[in-house]
């Protein structure tokens, strides 16, 4: 796919496909617009126990669509603190608005993410492009 959907400017990303909010030491993660358009329609969302530690890289979930199956993964390490328990009922939310009511879940960081590990939008614009 050539087109990297919409990427938000007040995000950051990973070159696995996710957004990341960080507000504080908490970040907010979902998939791209990019992501949810190679998946194409989300059909199951299975998300992470609260409380559940995860380290940066690992996968916290698998999303199921009617085309595939896709992992989502942490972009740091932390504590799982929140989960979209809306996405049970409405997975399609993903793909309908994945930047808001398509989030997936909230870590408590367990150390501040590095700058250098999370793509600029401009970046991963360019990163979703290239393939």
């Amino acid at each position: 796919m050539s087109d990297a959907g919409k990427v938000p400017a007040e995000l950051k990303y990973t070159k696995s496909h996710e957004w990341v909010r960080v507000e504080g030491n908490r970040a907010t993660i979902g998939i791209t617009d990019h992501a949810q358009g190679e998946l194409t329609d989300i059909v199951f969302v299975d998300l992470p126990a609260v409380g559940k530690s995860v380290g940066a890289g690992a996968s916290v979930l698998v999303l199921e669509s009617v085309k595939t199956v896709a992992d989502v993964y942490a972009p740091a390490g932390g504590t799982i603190v929140e989960v979209n328990a809306e996405l049970k009922a409405h997975p399609e939310w993903i793909n309908a608005d994945p930047y808001g009511k398509g989030w997936i879940f909230r870590i408590e960081l367990a150390a501040p993410i590095d700058p250098a590990a999370l793509l600029t939008p401009e970046a991963y614009a360019e990163f979703a492009r290239s393939g």
